[in-house]
Parts: structure tokens; C-alpha cells; sequence
């Protein structure tokens, strides 16, 4: 028999793209970090960010590599599937890596199915805006929800000739404005002038994440390795780095390897009699 007296706890109401559009509609904010694999995305799960991304930018963050082109598509549900299932509470996204979401739009939306039905994800996100308004239709209306991406795009950075920040006003309304119309949720804009950032959220009505874009979009997302202060060593100039992991690891690390060479580790405490 159940106890009259025990309140029971209800779970944490999962955040959609109905209450993304709520916090725009009524002035809120939206915050979003990346996540690659369980622990990290339960932690900020529980931490209270809104949204999730497992982005290409694991190719950069986690496997090493110089630019986000060498993910594949097996490569990232590998770690959305990690990532949904951590999670309680979050949204999450998950990056069409290149070129699956440039070559023929039914291989979009079979890799957006994928995400649907193997990861426990919620959504997809797309780089590109006007000439990728067809693909953003045809994959929202097979089912799957599509996060726009403009600004700096990572997947054309040999197109861009490197890792700019883009400055094309007209061009960048232009590509939001059509990703909201072919039904887009929302929309990510990377490395623009704070005024141009301005012009885009004006011109749209769905919510609008920024990343090096100033604060006029709805929310913020950051990449969490950069936030944390676990890199390579370069940061761009948008981050504002609230951590510093990187190097309690290394000290860990080295205190480790002291006590295994001096022989204090293992000690009485850590050994079975």
C-alpha cells in the first residue's frame, strides 16, 4: 500500500521546441552547451541547461582533428545515443555532419531519421539558410526538427577561407528569414557583429541562439570543453571561460605519477588485507 504521507517526486518537464518558442515569445532566455558523451551530459543536464547539442565539433574537441569535416554520420549517433540517454530534462540536437547535409536531401532526412530512432534525441541541426530551405522543408515535414545554422558556418570553412566572422547583413537575414519559412525552430547564428545579430532576431519570430554573435538572440550556447577550459590551448574571443578542467587534470595527473614513482600509491587505505 502506498504511503498517504510520501509526496512523490515528478520528473523534470523535458524542454521542446513549444517551450524554446514560449521563453521568445515572452523575453526569456535559452542556454545550450555541447555534450559528447554520458557523464558531461548528465552533469549539465542537472546543472539546468535548456539544450543540449552534440555537435561536429566533437571532430575538433574530442577526436583532434583541425576542422569539423572528418565526423561521420556513425560517429555522431554514437555519442548522441550517449548523450540522449543521460539526459532528462534537456533538449537535445545533434549536428547533420558534412556532407550529409549537402548531398541529396533524402540522404538528409534518412540521416535525421537515424537520430529520431537510434539516439533519444529531439532534433537535428543544419548549416546553411536560403539554399538550404528545400532540404529543411522536405526533412520538417517528413517529422524531424530542424535548427537552422548562418553566420559562420564550420563545414564551409575552406568555402569561407577560414574561420571568420561574417559581416554580410542582408545575405544573413536573407538565410534565417528562409530557414523560418521552410520551418525551422530556430535558428543558431556563429561569428557576426552584434548588429547584425540584432537584424537577424528582428527579422525572424523563432528563438535565435548565439555563438560570437553578442546578446541580442534569445540564448547562448557555448562549447562546453571551451567553457571549461579543457583545450588545446586556443580560445576564440567569444568564450568566456568559467573553469579551469584542463589543468586540475594535468595536476592530478602529475601527483599520480609522483606517488607511483616515490610508492606511496597505493597505500594501506587503497589495499585489501
Amino acid at each position: 500500500m502506498a504511503n498517504p504521507f510520501m509526496v512523490e517526486e515528478k520528473a523534470p518537464k523535458r524542454v521542446t521546441t513549444r517551450s524554446l518558442q514560449r521563453r521568445r515569445d515572452t523575453g526569456g532566455s535559452i542556454s545550450m552547451l555541447t555534450a559528447y558523451d554520458f557523464p558531461t551530459a548528465q552533469l549539465l543536464d542537472q546543472a539546468g541547461i535548456d539544450v543540449l547539442l552534440v555537435g561536429d565539433s566533437l571532430a575538433m574537441v574530442v577526436q583532434g582533428h583541425e576542422t569539423t569535416l572528418p565526423v561521420t554520420m556513425d560517429q555522431m549517433i554514437y555519442h548522441a545515443e550517449m548523450v540522449g540517454r543521460a539526459t532528462s530534462r534537456a533538449m537535445v540536437i545533434v549536428d547533420l555532419p558534412f556532407p550529409d547535409g549537402q548531398l541529396e536531401i533524402e540522404r538528409s532526412i534518412r540521416c535525421g531519421a537515424r537520430v529520431l530512432k537510434e539516439t533519444r534525441c529531439h532534433a537535428v541541426k543544419l548549416e546553411g539558410g536560403a539554399e538550404q530551405a528545400s532540404r529543411i522543408e522536405a526533412m520538417v515535414t517528413a517529422g524531424i526538427p530542424v535548427m537552422a545554422h548562418v553566420g559562420l558556418r564550420p563545414q564551409n570553412v575552406f568555402v569561407q577561407g577560414g574561420y571568420q566572422v561574417q559581416r554580410d547583413e542582408a545575405a544573413l537575414v536573407k538565410d534565417a528569414v528562409a530557414a523560418e519559412q521552410a520551418g525551422a525552430f530556430a535558428v543558431l547564428i556563429e561569428c557576426v557583429p552584434e548588429s547584425v545579430a540584432e537584424a537577424i532576431h528582428a527579422a525572424v519570430t523563432v528563438p535565435t541562439i548565439g555563438i560570437g554573435a553578442g546578446r541580442a538572440t534569445t540564448g547562448q550556447v557555448l562549447v562546453t570543453h571551451d567553457l571549461i577550459g579543457l583545450t588545446s590551448g586556443y580560445t576564440p574571443k567569444f568564450v568566456r571561460t568559467y573553469a579551469s578542467v584542463g589543468q586540475t587534470i594535468r595536476d592530478a595527473a602529475s601527483s599520480f605519477h609522483q606517488a607511483v614513482r616515490d610508492g606511496s600509491f597505493p597505500g594501506p587505505e587503497e589495499t585489501f588485507d
